[in-house]
Order: C-alpha cells, then sequence, then structure tokens
C-alpha cells in the first residue's frame, strides 16, 4: 500500500535548470573550458560538488571542486535573485496539496544543497507539506548511487516497498531503482536527454497520477 512520496526538487518541484543553465555556462567561462552538451547532459541529477570533482577530473583544471562549486553558486545566487519568472513547475503545487490531505507523508531527496533546498521551500510555502528535506550534497555518494532515497525512505518512516519516487532525471531514477523503490519519471520538455527506460511509470502531466489514480496504479504493481 502506498504511504509515501519522495519528491526530487529539480526539474519535478520547480524547473531551476534554466537557472543552473545560466550559472553552470558562468562558471564554465569564467574558468575556460568548452563542456559539450552531451558531457553537460550527462551530469544532470547530480550535486553541484560531484558536477565539479568530475569537471575537474575531466579538463585537469588547477581549481578545487570547492572553488568551481563557490564560482557557480556565486553566479546562480544573482541568477535567482533577478529572474522573474522562475516559479514551480504546472501541476506540482497542486499534486503536492492531494497528496498531503490524502494522508501521505512527503519526504524531498535533492542533489541540491540544503541552503538551495531551504531557498525554494520559503519562497514557494513547502515546509507545511513535508516531513523531511534530504540533501545529497551532505552525503558522501551522488545520484545515480541510492544513499539519498535509501536515507528518504528511512525519513518516511515507512518501508521502501510502501514508497514512491518521482523524478525526472536519468541519475535520478537509476538511484530510485537501486532504492527498491517503485519510480516515476516525469518526462517534461524541462528534462532533455534523459533515459527513463528504467521507471516504473512514465508521465508528461501531474493530473495522471493524483492520489486515486496512483493508489490503484501502485496496488496494481504491489501484487506483481
Amino acid at each position: 500500500m502506498l504511504k509515501a512520496v519522495i519528491f526530487d526538487m529539480d526539474g519535478v518541484i520547480i524547473d531551476s535548470e534554466p537557472l543552473h543553465y545560466k550559472a553552470y555556462h558562468a562558471m564554465f567561462d569564467e574558468v575556460g573550458i568548452d563542456v559539450s552538451v552531451e558531457l553537460y547532459d550527462s551530469l544532470t541529477g547530480k550535486s553541484t560538488i560531484n558536477v565539479c570533482k568530475q569537471l575537474k577530473e575531466h579538463f585537469n583544471l588547477e581549481h578545487t571542486p570547492e572553488e568551481l562549486a563557490t564560482i557557480k553558486r556565486k553566479h546562480f545566487d544573482v541568477i535567482f535573485k533577478t529572474d522573474k519568472t522562475f516559479d514551480l513547475i504546472d501541476g506540482v503545487r497542486e499534486l503536492i496539496m492531494n497528496y498531503h490531505a490524502n494522508g501521505l507523508t512527503l519526504v524531498l531527496g535533492s542533489s541540491a544543497t540544503m541552503m538551495s533546498i531551504n531557498r525554494i521551500f520559503e519562497r514557494f510555502q513547502l515546509d507545511q507539506y513535508f516531513k523531511a528535506k534530504l540533501s545529497g550534497a551532505e552525503l558522501k555518494a551522488s545520484k545515480p548511487h541510492p544513499e539519498i532515497f535509501i536515507k528518504a525512505a528511512k525519513a518516511t518512516g515507512f518501508s521502501p516497498e510502501e514508497c514512491l519516487v518521482i523524478e525526472d532525471a536519468t541519475n535520478g531514477i537509476a538511484a530510485a531503482k537501486g532504492a527498491g523503490i517503485f519510480c516515476v519519471a516525469f518526462d517534461s520538455f524541462h528534462s532533455k536527454n534523459q533515459d527513463y527506460s528504467q521507471a516504473d511509470l512514465i508521465i508528461q502531466n501531474f493530473e495522471e497520477i493524483h492520489f486515486e489514480k496512483m493508489k490503484e496504479v501502485f496496488d496494481a504493481h504491489s501484487k506483481t
């Protein structure tokens, strides 16, 4: 029986990828590296520090990963404060409220830093709906490693078999499945070049997984 839902943040709750894209590319320009589209797409869903570790190794940079992360976050802070179009993804507030009203326990499992998570939750007043928030940036391993979702499932108070994860990225889906959790892939125009083949269910609209519909799908899956 479905008892808890674990949300990713970037690409699911908020469309921050354009902001991150601008911030990362400003950082790339500042340190003088040319990151291909293919390499950038492969980084989606990973924490900033792990992205910076990978970039340092790939380009043999003199900057430390921490220095690279600081440069990226400097650019992101400016963009976050000045971009007036930044908002929740269509339909996600209604989904969150629908789950909360039906007694599901909600937990966030994001690769973002806790500072970024808190900033988003404060801006859009989301804390009232969530039992816990987990930052992958504070963990040893980054998605696609399942650590964040293993810990998120524990934070719900229920077993992995009673949880579902909503993700939009290849790395996040792999992490959810590695944790043994039912995974819904949100295939939206915000998420480019991602592989949803491991997901248990693929959606393009959050109305597809409102509580009564998702409960039927989840219960049917649990019986197989």
